[in-house]
């Protein structure tokens, strides 16, 4: 009998999955606080708030983004049923929605993406993926090889200007262009470039400091020549596609047979020249005929020690940058914009980009026991349980014992009584 004379029953085993912080707590712990203190002072995003530090704008923001709360009040109200929960972060004032609002228009969101920077540092080696091991059809490294795009997040206001023509029927929505470079042995971003949706995507070039020995997978969209020829002085090499209307001479070229060509694979292999104001280029030309469809491609890049069906391998792979952008829109909050300022959007961005790296880590420290969508789900509608999340998380299925619910409350009616906390004979 228990101390109030109900009927009771042992502790069982859930007990010990229980943790001593709520989930949203135990996510925030994956950033060290000398991490942010060491932004905050960098940019001295602290100098001006008396109540809504650099820490605290996190906090809330990082939980808007997990929960996808649809609007600034939501966020607000919703981080009442937080409570005393946040002491184990050091917080103990909730804010009011105009001082989150002003913290968002009047920070600068390069704070959060020094955040998003050192933390990717810190995570670097834990994230890598160990099944890229093996070179790329023998020859080309996966640590090598980095992939960059673009996508465009839709805005309802046209504080960053959106791209193509004005609709008929209406007035264009504004949007904002995340430019990302990903390596492809952990598909995390190592740079983002934020731009309004009517920039040019070859702008993106002149923000990237090649590495000597990288190799860079893109679309044609960034197409500059000039930047190829650094490049290739620099030791760096490319793999793109050649824009339908490009200009160039060649040089030399290795027919494939024509059985080959009838098959697809690797139908032309060239050596030419385009022109650029710092002098010709030279690059290696690949046709390529895909066998299932039929479609030709021509594949534009300076590795001209590699076999061509690496170069376009190496292409394949570029579609992988694409899963990344529909993860991050599925399953943070990239739909609604807790503000209408350019600052606002930009840190909402970097929260997005915080919390990705954060779940990756904790993915990969699970073994991947879940898919990615699985455990941000789990997280987002337990975020105030105690648990222990990647406990949890490892836990393939749980035991007949351990789906006895009657063993983890009171007995308050008898069994024989029935009711609502009568079990049944069987378990599911």
């Amino acid at each position: 009998m228990g101390c109030c004379g109900y009927h009771t029953t042992s502790i069982p085993v859930q007990h010990t999955k229980l943790s001593g912080h709520p989930i949203i707590s135990q996510l925030l712990s994956f950033i060290p606080r000398n991490i942010v203190d060491q932004a905050s002072d960098t940019f001295q995003s602290d100098r001006y708030y008396k109540t809504m530090d650099t820490w605290k704008q996190l906090v809330f923001m990082l939980y808007g983004v997990v929960s996808k709360v649809h609007s600034l009040n939501s966020l607000c109200k919703c981080l009442l049923f937080l409570g005393q929960k946040l002491s184990y972060l050091g917080i103990t004032t909730l804010p009011a929605s105009s001082t989150l609002s002003d913290a968002n228009r009047k920070r600068p969101n390069e704070v959060f993406g020094y955040i998003y920077y050192l933390l990717l540092a810190h995570y670097r080696e834990e994230i890598s993926d160990s099944y890229l091991s093996l070179p790329i059809n023998g020859e080309a490294s996966p640590d090598r090889v980095k992939l960059f795009d673009s996508s465009t997040v839709t805005l309802f206001t046209d504080v960053f200007k959106g791209a193509g023509r004005n609709p008929m029927n209406g007035k264009k929505k504004g949007g904002l262009k995340v430019h990302a470079l990903l390596p492809l042995d952990n598909m995390v971003p190592e740079l983002i470039w934020l731009t309004p949706a009517s920039s040019n995507d070859k702008d993106f070039l002149g923000q990237l400091k090649a590495e000597q020995g990288a190799i860079y997978v893109f679309d044609k969209g960034y197409v500059n020549y000039g930047v190829y020829k650094k490049w290739t002085e620099h030791g760096a090499f490319y793999v793109t596609r050649l824009n339908e209307n490009a200009n160039y001479e060649m040089v030399s070229q290795i027919r494939a047979d024509i059985h080959d060509f009838l098959a697809g694979g690797t139908i032309l292999d060239q050596l030419v020249e385009l022109k650029t104001d710092q002098g010709p280029l030279k690059a290696r030309l690949v046709t390529y005929k895909d066998p299932l469809t039929g479609k030709v491609f021509r594949f534009l890049s300076n590795l001209f020690d590699f076999q061509s069906h690496t170069i376009v391998l190496l292409y394949k792979n570029r579609w992988e940058i694409e899963p990344f952008f529909k993860k991050i829109k599925q399953n943070f909050e990239l739909g609604y914009f807790f503000s209408d300022s350019q600052e606002g959007i930009k840190t909402q961005v970097w929260m997005v980009l915080i919390a990705n790296l954060i779940f990756t880590v904790i993915h990969k420290r699970i073994k991947e026991a879940e898919q990615f969508t699985t455990l941000v789900s789990m997280a987002r509608a337990n975020l105030i349980s105690y648990v222990c999340f990647q406990t949890i998380l490892k836990t393939n299925c749980l035991a007949a014992e351990e789906r006895n619910l009657e063993i983890i409350q009171l007995d308050i009616f008898k069994s024989e009584h029935g009711g609502v906390l009568r079990n049944k004979e069987k378990s599911p």
